[in-house]
């Protein structure tokens, strides 16, 4: 017995930790110190900066979020289950966490911030400006498109002097095209929701983010992108573990 309580202490501090090692994680320096972004999968991503965290579409499959550090800022691009997740979001939220989501998210999730396309507002400190997230071509057997304009969203999130575009399920539409001083650009590229790794690389030409992650994208060789882009050298891809 006497060997056991030193264990179990040890699996109390230690287990916490371990999870969160497993995950990818990349140091951003910005203006303001350094941003901290951990690559949990799919389309969720934590964020640190300074004291704050940010969530993004966390997804019970993919972590144990009862493990991960609480929310100062939740964000859901939309309504689907795998971007918004109740048993994960329970496990991060507290009575603080403030929660920016769509209006048909709001539908699903109490208590948070509408943002429709298009609004800008500042949480804890931090810049969000809600970017169009929707289907130009792919679609549904029914004639739908998987995910319809005007229900989505993309955000721009302002860290010092650095923008970081988070786009959700969204493919190369003229509002994605039109951004500007984006220095880091999450795009999805799992099919057939979203983008094609063609799409991604026509966006990423026209608005020229200075680091691009494919993300949530599935079975799709996210390799292509690299043959794609080789010519711009201007636009630093970087493959993470994010299927």
């Amino acid at each position: 017995m006497k060997f056991i309580l030193p264990l179990m202490v040890f699996a109390l501090f230690t287990l916490p930790a371990l999870a969160q090692e497993a995950f990818e994680k990349d140091v951003i320096k910005t203006s303001a110190g350094d941003l901290e972004i951990t690559f949990i999968g799919h389309a969720s991503l934590m964020m640190k900066f300074g004291n704050k965290i940010i969530h993004i579409d966390p997804y019970s499959k993919l972590a144990d979020y009862s493990i991960l550090p609480k929310a100062d800022l939740l964000l859901i691009t939309h309504e689907h289950q795998d971007h918004l997740d109740s048993a994960a979001i329970d496990r991060i939220r507290t009575k603080d966490t403030k929660v920016a989501l769509t209006e048909k998210s709001a539908e699903k999730l109490s208590g948070g911030t509408v943002m429709k396309n298009g609004d800008v507002q500042t949480v804890i400190g931090i810049k969000i400006e809600a970017v169009p997230a929707y289907n130009l071509v792919h679609k549904r057997e029914n004639g739908q498109h998987f995910h319809p304009k005007g229900q989505g969203n993309g955000y721009v999130l302002t860290f010092g002097d650095k923008r970081i575009y988070i786009a959700g399920d969204t493919e190369n539409t003229p509002e994605m095209k039109a951004l500007r001083n984006i220095d880091i650009a999450f795009l999805p590229m799992n099919l057939p929701y979203t983008m094609t790794p063609e799409m991604v690389a026509d966006a990423s030409q026209a608005f020229k983010p200075k680091v691009l992650y494919p993300y949530h994208y599935g079975d799709t060789d996210v390799s292509r992108i690299n043959v794609l882009l080789k010519n711009n050298k201007d636009i630093e891809v970087r493959l993470r573990k994010m299927k």
